[in-house]
């Protein structure tokens, strides 16, 4: 107990443990706002480093990158390019036959991607698919691209809704091709829709922040590491390209090409 004759205490003590308080949470901030721009921006990509540990490396392309220069992109130190064919049941990509030829004409394997809808019957977008792409000894298996779009990112479909589109798009894509489709996925949809379901399936997933770990042990074929990144060779409205890397060797990536 103190008397009243005892001096208090300074309170410049505790107010200075506060201020120190609040400027390093505004330090830790800064730091995360940094951070987040400089990834936005492309400046630092935390996905880089591991994926650089895969020799096989490629890019997917639509019409966005615009006119596109085969011979200049290819030279990027790249081994493959899936390039987008179809959409739904009615949509061709607009430049699809042009890159197809382009790109069959250099040292590049080639594959085409079908994206895929939700308000349209599967049978009917593997026939589109099946229409638009030939079925080219050589070339990469089709790929399904399975991601949410317009009003699904906020009311995403049921998995019974979206496997009952999904399932004869496969047997489609895989009858008319002789091999199985690959399906691209983001971390989202892979665990609402293929989650311990289509082990016959190879998976190509999005994962732009980390080294991806699905969520069922599964390992994936292909991994999409990033989203913004800028090559020479193309010059569209859509300033930058999606790189990839194959978890494998060129050789076993050309194991899985059409018979």
């Amino acid at each position: 107990m103190r008397t009243p004759f005892e001096r208090r205490p300074p309170r410049s003590a505790p107010r200075t443990g506060v201020r120190t308080a609040l400027w390093t949470t505004a330090a830790g901030v800064a730091v995360v706002v940094v951070l987040g721009v400089l990834v936005a921006t492309g400046t630092v990509w935390p996905s880089r480093l591991p994926a650089a540990a895969h020799d096989v490396r490629g890019v997917d392309v639509s019409h966005y990158q615009g006119e596109i220069d085969w011979d200049v992109l290819a030279a990027q130190d790249l081994d493959f390019a899936w390039i987008k064919a179809t959409e739904g049941a009615s949509h061709t990509d607009p430049r699809f036959a042009e890159n197809w030829a382009a790109a069959n004409r250099t040292d590049l394997l080639v594959g085409a991607y079908h994206f895929m809808s939700f308000e349209s019957p599967g049978a009917e977008q593997a026939a589109r698919l099946a229409r638009e792409v030939p079925a080219t000894p050589g070339t990469l298996p089709p790929v399904i691209d399975l991601e949410f779009y317009g009003r699904y990112f906020q009311d995403p479909p049921a998995p019974d809704q979206v496997r009952a589109i999904l399932d004869p798009l496969v047997a489609g894509v895989e009858e008319h091709y002789g091999v199985p489709p690959i399906v691209y996925a983001t971390g989202d949809a892979y665990d609402l829709y293929l989650a311990d379901r289509y082990p016959d399936l190879p998976i190509w997933i999005r994962s732009v922040a980390w080294t991806p770990r699905l969520s069922d042990g599964r390992d994936w074929t292909i991994w999409q590491y990033s989203n913004r990144d800028r090559l020479p060779g193309y010059d569209g409205v859509e300033p930058y390209i999606d790189l990839n890397v194959f978890a494998g060797t060129r050789a076993e990536l050309t194991a899985l090409t059409l018979p």
